[in-house]
């Protein structure tokens, strides 16, 4: 699922965009100023953001240089100003596209799919070594002391979903999201069920974990001593 990032300081816009994207099956999170946008992207990478130049405290040209300072991120500038100096600065500074206001809800759906399909990459492998814990995530194998472990095609998709992000924190919501798809953002307790079902079969202490770690009230990590 999509993950994109909405920046921009006018809540009806941030409302639009939410509505019609989430009603196509992306995952949408928003930002209503530059800095709150920065911090999502450092707790969480979008698949591609969607940014506003004229923001309340960073303006959107600022955000954009501090976003291309430390990552790749796929970025649409998506504003009301249209001289082409603007836009010139904006690709210049390592913008994907500049879509201007008002635009249809189609056409930036279409700049969308061609971003995030010119930068997709596929997803890398990954193996997973902590203490006797070893996850082949690619091949959704797990052994722990040498012994393999059968885990369930959801125990893993909440495996890898925590795995790929580590040891960034995956918000309860974000992660119920990208198991169970839209509409389960509030069913906490299926985490609760299937997380302890995890830890009884991978850690040494499922009472006192210390590879799948709860933020109480906020969320999920996975803590791993070293790639393989």
């Amino acid at each position: 699922m999509t993950f994109v990032l909405v920046v921009d300081d006018d809540p009806a816009m941030r409302r639009t965009l939410s509505i019609n994207l989430r009603t196509r099956d992306y995952d949408v999170e928003t930002a209503a100023d530059g800095r709150s946008a920065l911090q999502i992207v450092e707790e969480r990478m979008p698949d591609v953001v969607l940014l506003d130049l004229g923001l309340p405290d960073l303006d959107g040209v600022s955000v954009l240089r501090r976003l291309r300072g430390s990552s790749d991120v796929p970025v649409i500038v998506v504003s009301a100003r249209t001289e082409p100096d603007d836009k010139v600065e904006a690709l210049d500074l390592g913008a994907d596209d500049f879509v201007t206001k008002p635009f249809s809800i189609e056409e930036l759906l279409a700049r969308i799919r061609v971003t995030t399909r010119r930068t997709a990459v596929p997803e890398p492998a990954l193996v997973v070594r902590s203490g006797t814990v070893r996850l082949d995530v690619g091949e959704y194998r797990a052994w722990r002391a040498d012994v393999e472990v059968h885990l369930t095609p959801l125990e893993w998709r909440i495996v890898e979903t925590l795995a790929r992000r580590r040891p960034r924190l995956v918000r309860q919501s974000d992660l119920l999201h990208a198991v169970w798809g839209p509409g389960f953002e509030r069913q906490t307790n299926y985490l609760r069920v299937h997380l302890a079902a995890i830890r009884r079969k991978l850690e040494d202490d499922p009472s006192r974990p210390g590879l799948f770690i709860t933020e109480p009230g906020i969320g999920y990590r996975f803590v791993a001593d070293d790639p393989a």
